[in-house]
């Protein structure tokens, strides 16, 4: 168990910390991660909210969590370890002074500062945090992505966060990396010799990674209008996965080996600029359509502006020009109002090199690692089987299946549990050094500024759908085609 500490949450009554944060505290409790002397603190905007906050907690968790989960018994506990003030993050007058007697009562204490609030408002907090000298010698800062909207702006966020906290006192936060399955990839790689003999351009054909989302846009239209998928999800999360399938075994398994391995897979990247923009990106948009039988509104519609050039969708082909990845494209893609919700990494390897069995046995299908990180975290390996239920010689894919709900029958998928746990211990491995956040900016504001410049529509798609045909296209030119996992499941 984890010593007594206090997590100050910016944003407390907000739709991150309802939803994610609070949640995930509650699990870490009810897993002994924390003793109920800690405290969570929750720094909401309106008096109301605080005043409401316990209850606002409680809804949260009979939302958020499955009925096993909750437990009258340990509610009673755990909210005793909740606390609230009214803290206008912009204004040092209001609330600050609150905040600063209640932390003043476990000075030793580790403090964790969690923005769970737009980055354009991060340095007020800490210049706020400072001057009313909250910010002790075992305080540390969680943020969230996307840090800055380009290299210039996520430069700057990260100068001022440093004139008040040392780059080991900073967690960079991307919820993915917490996920059990990513950290499984990891071991998958580096402790089992089948794979890592095989974990090459020597063997393998292509990588998909792919992130679909069914929601739209409702409550962070203006947010998003500005961003876009490419600076919301590939900037951070799909290069983040990317690294982690691309990167070579890291000397220890601290930050610094696995940060440095990080940022040589992003310095390799293949710069993408002008023309080949053109021809190794897609940008989509979505228009209305049907979800699992709804009737859902197009990205306008949502937005409430009769234009906008905005992506909601991104499909990219990488190359990484190493020894190890030499010819070996990556594709990336990620969009909203998909036909599933989904997360997976496909590895596909390439054909034999010979046909044994003549065409009247059937197809011969690539082997193919697919590790799914939603929504039901499993690792799955293809491979190609004799039908025993046939007399004749006929060849059939089989499924070696890892499904972890089913292998752990009380395991509760919580990447926000781990990372918060990790930043009130120390541990910032799975978090986003600084020169990460650098070297993925340089890689992406090329392609923003082409787009920029040519100034051109997004492709459209319907909702509910795989995303825009040029997308298709875009694999269908190197004869392949992305796997969607999710039209398998039964």
């Amino acid at each position: 168990m984890a010593e007594a500490f206090d997590i100050v949450i910016f944003g407390g009554a907000g739709d991150l910390s309802l939803r994610k944060l609070i949640p995930a505290m509650y699990r870490a409790f009810m897993e002994d991660g924390f003793s109920n002397r800690s405290r969570i603190i929750a720094c909401c905007h309106q008096k109301e909210q605080a005043e409401n906050f316990v209850e606002l907690a409680s809804q949260a968790l009979k939302k958020q969590l499955s009925a096993d989960e909750c437990s009258e018994e340990s509610w009673q506990i755990f909210k005793t370890a909740l606390f609230a003030v009214c803290v206008d993050v912009d204004d040092i007058k209001q609330g600050w002074s609150q905040l600063g007697g209640l932390l003043a009562e476990y000075p030793q204490r580790v403090r964790v500062f969690y923005l769970a609030i737009p980055p354009t408002i991060y340095a007020s907090c800490c210049e706020n945090l400072s001057a009313t000298q909250l910010i002790t010698p075992q305080s540390r800062i969680v943020v969230e992505k996307p840090i800055g909207y380009d290299a210039k702006s996520a430069a700057a966020i990260n100068t001022k966060i440093a004139q008040y906290f040392n780059e080991k006192a900073i967690y960079r936060i991307d919820h993915y990396l917490g996920k059990e399955t990513v950290q499984n990839l990891l071991v998958l790689r580096f402790t089992n010799v089948i794979f890592e003999q095989l974990w090459d351009a020597q063997s393998i054909d292509h990588v998909q990674i792919s992130i679909s989302e069914t929601v739209g846009v409702a409550g962070r239209a203006s947010f998003y209008n500005s961003a876009g998928a490419l600076r919301d999800m590939v900037q951070n999360h799909l290069l983040q996965l990317l690294c982690l399938v691309a990167m070579e075994s890291p000397a220890k398994l601290n930050e610094q080996s696995i940060r440095n391995e990080k940022i040589k897979v992003l310095e390799s990247l293949r710069p993408l600029i002008d023309s080949d923009v053109d021809s190794h990106t897609v940008r989509g948009q979505y228009v209305a359509g049907n979800i699992d039988g709804e009737l859902v509104p197009g990205y306008l519609e949502d937005l409430g502006e009769p234009h906008s050039s905005t992506e909601t969708f991104v499909a990219i082909k990488v190359h990484i020009d190493n020894w190890r990845w030499a010819r070996v494209p990556f594709y990336l893609r990620t969009g909203k109002r998909m036909k599933s919700q989904s997360a997976e990494i496909v590895i596909q390897f390439k054909d034999v090199s010979h046909r044994l069995y003549d065409e009247s046995a059937g197809p011969m299908l690539p082997n193919r690692l697919i590790i799914r990180l939603q929504p039901k975290e499993s690792i799955q390996l293809t491979m190609m089987t004799k039908n025993l239920q046939k007399l004749d010689m006929e060849l059939q894919p089989v499924t070696l299946n890892l499904n972890f709900s089913d292998a752990y029958q009380q395991f509760h998928s919580d990447a926000y549990k781990r990372l918060i746990m990790d930043a009130t211990i120390g541990n910032a491995s799975l978090f986003i050094h600084r020169e990460e956040v650098n070297a993925a900016w340089a890689w992406v504001d090329p392609i923003i500024d082409r787009w920029q410049h040519r100034d051109t529509q997004p492709d459209l798609y319907r909702a509910g759908s795989w995303g825009p045909r040029s997308a298709a296209e875009l694999l269908a030119d190197d004869g392949r085609a992305w796997l969607n996992v999710a039209d398998n499941d039964g």
